[in-house]
């Protein structure tokens, strides 16, 4: 499958996006439930059995297997002893299949964490809808939450730029897990 022009696509989006009104932070995260995959192996995810090991870092990203996307699994999967050492989960999100995240979760997320189905009522609840020239892609933004324990939106990055997304998130975590002692 040539994934090229999706790639351009994907490209182009990322420089018409318009600007979006993501949750902010303190705002009690939407609760949701879907389907995912880590390490090829399917399974279901809630937000509140995954917030009660620690805060959740929530990512969304546009598209598996597209150049940005897979660079920042890779860099959330070379990150996620940092993230366990804060005592945070790592969970990624796009409007990718099943079959699809299952082979994301192994080749891009190294089996280090999961990535997770954004139905159309996850992404319109925590506002990432990609849209262009005001109509849905059916992808998501790139934009990461951390959401503590208690539910609530602890951090927000959005920017369709994977660069900052692990550091910055993983930043929050940290001063979370400082303020938590």
């Amino acid at each position: 499958m040539n994934l090229r022009p999706l790639f351009v696509a994907v490209a182009a989006l990322a420089v018409t996006a318009p600007a979006q009104a993501n949750l902010p932070v303190g705002a009690t995260a939407p609760i949701f439930a879907t389907q995912g995959a880590k390490a090829g192996k399917p399974f279901a995810i809630n937000l509140r059995t995954a917030l009660r090991k620690g805060p959740l870092v929530l990512y969304f990203y546009p598209k598996a297997f597209t150049q940005g996307c897979t660079l920042e699994a890779k860099a959330f999967a070379d990150a996620s002893p940092q993230f366990a050492a804060a005592g945070a989960t790592v969970v990624g999100m796009s409007a990718d299949d099943l079959p699809t995240l299952q082979k994301f979760s192994t080749e891009a997320c190294r089996d280090k964490f999961a990535v997770a189905i954004a139905t159309p009522a996850i992404i319109k609840a925590y506002n990432v809808d990609l849209q262009r020239e005001g109509v849905s892609t059916g992808l998501t933004t790139r934009t990461s939450y951390v959401i503590g324990q208690d539910g609530k939106v602890r951090f927000v990055h959005s920017n369709m730029d994977y660069k900052d997304h692990v550091r910055l998130t993983l930043e929050a975590v940290q001063a979370l897990r400082k303020a938590k002692r």
